[in-house]
């Protein structure tokens, strides 16, 4: 059965990204071969990303995964951009239950991947989110964006997995809702 997977790097003390969303500190922390992370790829079907990221991953001028990834990406974003031209990218607003369901549709059976801090929680607190896979680096940033923020209760997670992997540790978590 398909999953709403929330796939994320995130630094020791907690951040997925650093002050102004900067993505800098990846290159100080070279996690190594990141083989099962790459393998989420080929099992994800369509990936929902915010619009943060997008901006990140256009100015950067990468791909997902590197290339390997070549589903659709939906972006959720009140403010789409005007000039983008690649087929691949959809643009979406409103409540993210929709917007999920639109991306799992258009995953055709595999995985919706969820990138992205902000979407991510709002899978959470909608009860959308099935799984965390985090791959927790070794630096400590201090301050950034953190992997999860919420006003609402604690959410309970359930250990899949754990495992070192070159300087990284892989954490596998299913969300109990």
């Amino acid at each position: 059965m398909a999953k709403v997977l929330y796939h994320v790097t995130m630094s020791l003390d907690g951040f997925i990204a650093g002050p102004e969303h900067s993505m800098a500190w990846m290159a100080q922390a070279p996690v190594g071969p990141q083989d099962e992370g790459m393998a989420v790829a080929k099992t994800s079907g369509a990936a929902l990303a915010g619009r943060n990221g997008y901006e990140i991953g256009r100015q950067a001028g990468s791909e997902l995964y590197g290339g390997a990834y070549t589903g659709p990406i939906f972006v959720l974003t009140h403010n789409p951009p005007a000039n983008e031209t690649n087929p691949a990218y959809t643009f979406v607003s409103g409540d993210i239950r929709p917007v999920v369901k639109t991306a799992l549709d258009a995953a055709g059976g595999k995985d919706l991947l969820v990138l992205g801090g902000t979407v991510a929680a709002q899978c959470i607190e909608a009860g959308l989110l099935d799984e965390l896979f985090i791959h927790v680096s070794p630096i400590l940033l201090g301050q950034g964006v953190p992997l999860y923020r919420s006003t609402g209760p604690a959410v309970a997670l359930e250990p899949i997995s754990s495992k070192q992997v070159g300087r990284s540790t892989n954490l596998r978590f299913r969300v109990i809702n």
